[in-house]
């Protein structure tokens, strides 16, 4: 069952679409709201009375200062995807800070360094609280943008709805053992629902599931891929299908030829999520797409320390030492020494070793890595890498913010039962 456009209409209007917020100063409530979904009245968790919730945007440079004001029944924490901040402000419990009880308030002070598209979610009991609404997308602007008629953001969400037509919240083994929870109900939320055919756009295609991944395909558009999680490429590459595991992120710049259909074509599906419709023509443009400025990043040097992260557990998979359904490297949580200690600035080989039959998307917090190509070369920035079943991937970080970071999958059933450890700078 998908979104059709008269639900996410109806969503839009019942506050499942939320506007976007250009400020240094920002409070972000939590709590439990009714909303209409899909022709049902559903109860959700929404941040300031919207899923997803509201857009943030700031410009590079700036230093954003947002109090989480805890209006739900349960403690609250909210984690910056993406975004390299100090760890006091990363929004992981145990590692860094403390759980936000019920009616408490916290304030995050967040210096951006990199322009890009980045979000926000929760970060406590995150397998239910993002499922049930609690993310957002989280935008920092060039200090010089490039030229386009639209800045959409884009955000991909799916929903399990049980036979009741309500949420889906029975405990079922079988989804935490393979691919997750995959909902029977899934849509894109664009930020922006018309444009001219001719108009130049910049989409910023989110992937907030807490489970699923996507193969988007998108109609209508002739353009380039220019970023991928939140970090520009060096040389933007031909628009064509890109796969997007929970977290993951990418900006395309692309001139508008027709209705704008957003599809899913992972593993066999063939299911439109959302449009774009068009209304009135211009002239397209002839100027080339531009390539962003790149961001701050420190560059690679020569790597003295290599460890192994073998990802185990879950159906079919090999027995491991860990409490868990899944593992890595025989513990399942967070362990009570990190996978690595890394000076301040010291370069880092990781080797991601999938021993389970499902993919994972791993996700390192405060840091984004180059993951090795095939010939051992660096490829783009990315702060989540997927990896398939059975498949091994090494990755370069160097780790130049210092703290104690989480490095986990991104598949939010798979951390919750197993899948976690952490990283020390020094």
């Amino acid at each position: 069952m998908l979104f059709t456009r008269r639900n996410v209409m109806s969503l839009m209007a019942a506050g499942l679409a939320a506007p976007g917020w250009a400020a240094s100063a920002v409070t972000l409530r939590p709590q439990a709201q009714t909303l209409n979904v899909a022709g049902r009245t559903l109860p959700m968790l929404a941040f300031n009375g919207s899923v997803p919730g509201p857009e943030l945007r700031f410009r590079q440079g700036d230093t954003g200062h947002i109090t989480l004001d805890n209006g739900l029944d349960d403690g609250a924490l909210v984690h910056w995807h993406g975004l390299r901040v100090p760890n006091r402000m990363d929004g992981v419990n145990v590692l860094v800070q403390d759980v936000v009880v019920p009616g408490e308030r916290f304030d995050y002070t967040l210096p951006l360094r990199d322009a890009g598209t980045f979000w926000y979610h929760s970060h406590y009991l995150s397998y239910e609280q993002v499922s049930l609404g609690l993310f957002g997308a989280f935008i920092v602007e060039e200090p010089d943008p490039p030229a386009v008629d639209h800045d959409i953001t884009v955000q991909l969400f799916d929903m399990l709805l049980g036979a009741d037509g309500q949420h889906d919240d029975s405990f079922d083994p079988a989804r935490f053992a393979t691919a997750g929870s995959l909902g029977n109900v899934k849509s894109a939320f664009p930020s922006r629902d018309k444009v001219r055919i001719g108009d130049r756009v910049r989409l910023r295609l989110i992937n907030p599931s807490i489970d699923r991944i996507y193969a988007v395909d998108l109609s209508g558009l002739r353009g380039k891929v220019v970023a991928l999680d939140g970090m520009p490429l060096a040389t933007p590459r031909d628009l064509q299908t890109e796969v997007l595991a929970p977290g993951q992120r990418y900006d395309v710049i692309a001139d508008v030829t027709g209705p704008v259909a957003i599809r899913d074509t992972y593993d066999g599906a063939d299911d439109i999520l959302g449009e774009i419709w068009t209304e009135g023509q211009r002239p397209i443009a002839t100027s080339p797409i531009p390539s962003l400025p790149a961001n701050p990043v420190a560059q690679p040097g020569k790597s003295y320390q290599t460890v192994s992260l073998i990802l185990q557990g879950g159906a079919g998979g090999a027995e491991h030492r860990g409490t868990g359904t899944w593992a890595l490297n025989d513990i399942s949580g967070l362990p009570r020494q990190p996978l690595l200690r890394a000076r301040r600035g010291e370069t880092v080989r990781i080797e991601l070793v999938n021993r389970t039959a499902f993919p994972h998307g791993m996700h390192l917090h405060g840091h984004h890595f180059h993951e090795l190509d095939a010939t051992g070369e660096l490829g783009p920035l990315r702060d989540t890498a997927l990896l398939n079943a059975g498949e091994t991937r090494a990755v370069i970080a160097v780790f130049d913010n210092p703290g104690r970071w989480m490095l986990h999958c991104h598949m939010l059933s798979h951390q919750a039962d197993g899948m976690a450890t952490w990283c020390e700078v020094i």
